[in-house]
């Protein structure tokens, strides 16, 4: 995805493993990968999850689209290329925050499977679960929080998901989220009540 230009680099072993730190936090290090269209809840429903776990004393941390995009992101534009770079940034960051043990929340769109795969891959077998907030583009439109669909209806986003760019839904994801019917409390206890079946909590 991304050319290697650093050379003379050896990976460096850790004397304490992600096991030792799971231990001590009593928690398994997993990414809870929320994708869906802009307005679907991605980022309220992430930060309601990490609350509850909070609650119930588990260390999480939410990586937020719009917040990564104020620093780590912020020279990357919404090109399919940059869209990419940006999925495979966060990737990498998230897969540092569950080998320190932490639960990550990210809340994406994450438009093309390819990318979300290449997560899935790098995060290793249960370490990646995507959840796919479905909602219809005229449920997310009549929120539009930040009226991004108003400006992309009008032509002055240029390539805006759901819209003048695609979105790949997910083909398997771990769960699903009713965002047109489900409460924000629902769809919070349908994530909470996964990690409890998994052991992850």
């Amino acid at each position: 995805m991304t050319e290697k230009k650093s050379t003379n680099v050896v990976w460096h072993s850790h004397k304490v493993k992600r096991e030792d730190r799971e231990k001590l936090l009593n928690q398994k290090g997993v990414i809870l990968w929320f994708t869906g269209l802009s307005g679907s809840g991605k980022s309220t429903i992430a930060n309601e999850v990490a609350n509850k776990l909070h609650e119930l004393k588990k260390l999480a941390y939410v990586l937020d689209g719009d917040n990564i995009r104020h620093g780590l992101n912020k020279n990357l534009g919404f090109s399919p290329e940059d869209r990419a770079e940006n999925i495979r940034r966060i990737s990498e960051v998230a897969n540092l925050f569950i080998d320190s043990g932490v639960i990550a929340l990210t809340a994406f769109i994450s438009p093309y499977r390819k990318d979300r795969d290449f997560c899935r891959e790098l995060a290793g077998e249960g370490r990646f679960i995507e959840i796919f907030v479905k909602a219809s583009i005229d449920t997310c439109e009549s929120r539009d929080p930040k009226g991004l669909y108003k400006k992309a209806r009008s032509g002055e986003i240029k390539e805006f998901t759901g819209i003048s760019a695609p979105y790949e839904e997910p083909l398997k994801p771990e769960i699903i989220l009713d965002a047109d019917n489900q409460t924000i409390e629902e769809e919070t206890e349908t994530v909470i009540n996964y990690l409890k079946e998994k052991n992850i909590i």
